[in-house]
């Protein structure tokens, strides 16, 4: 009967451990300092600017991508879509797609885009900005992005779907040119909605 009563505590533990922090965390003094993404000034596809602070109150994922993508992005996408339709009704989930291709992703470009995607722009944001920051942005979202030659169109990148706290922290992530990464990812995302809303008092650091 040992090992029952063992197995019922570890399982009720479990429970209440945090999703993890992704990226270096410091100790500096009583304080912990978790990597934070940075609140970098993009624009959106109706050309107003964009910042993730306005957004305290969201659970973000996010993706880098762009309109003319040949290879990895409609499988991404697709997957973005089954998260929105999942979360479409969920004021606490916000959607940010990034694009990495500054030259042709015009807001235009990528106010279109969404029309044609048929998604609440509202819920989903479409950015672009300087591409340096952009860059810069998807390396602090621990997203490979390079301009290769060699590649489709010119840009090898990740299919990594990132889930960011309302602290613009790192908590997760899924491989969005995977069906299955992104299903189980679903739990990942309702865990961290219920670790940042329902049990406030209980797990605020």
């Amino acid at each position: 009967s040992m090992g029952i009563v063992g197995l019922v505590w570890t399982s009720c533990s479990k429970k209440t451990e945090r999703l993890p922090y992704l990226g270096n965390i410091e100790i500096v003094g009583k304080d912990t300092i978790y990597h934070t993404v940075p609140d970098i000034t993009l624009i959106d596809q109706d050309s107003l600017p964009l910042h993730v602070s306005a957004f305290k109150d969201k659970v973000i994922l996010a993706d880098f991508f762009f309109t003319s993508c040949p290879s990895i992005c409609p499988k991404v996408k697709k997957q973005m879509l089954r998260l929105y339709d999942r979360y479409k009704d969920d004021d606490r989930v916000l959607f940010i797609s990034h694009t990495i291709d500054q030259r042709n992703d015009s807001v235009a470009v990528l106010n279109r885009y969404a029309h044609n995607l048929g998604v609440d722009t509202e819920k989903w944001k479409f950015v672009t900005g300087e591409k340096d920051s952009i860059y810069y942005l998807a390396d602090q979202y621990f997203v490979s992005v390079v301009e290769d030659p060699l590649a489709p169109k010119g840009f090898d990148h990740s299919g990594r779907i990132i889930m960011m706290d309302r602290d613009r922290r790192v908590r997760g992530y899924c491989e969005g040119t995977d069906p299955e990464s992104v299903t189980a990812f679903f739990a990942t995302i309702d865990r961290l909605l219920k670790e940042e809303y329902n049990d406030v008092g209980a797990l605020k650091n």
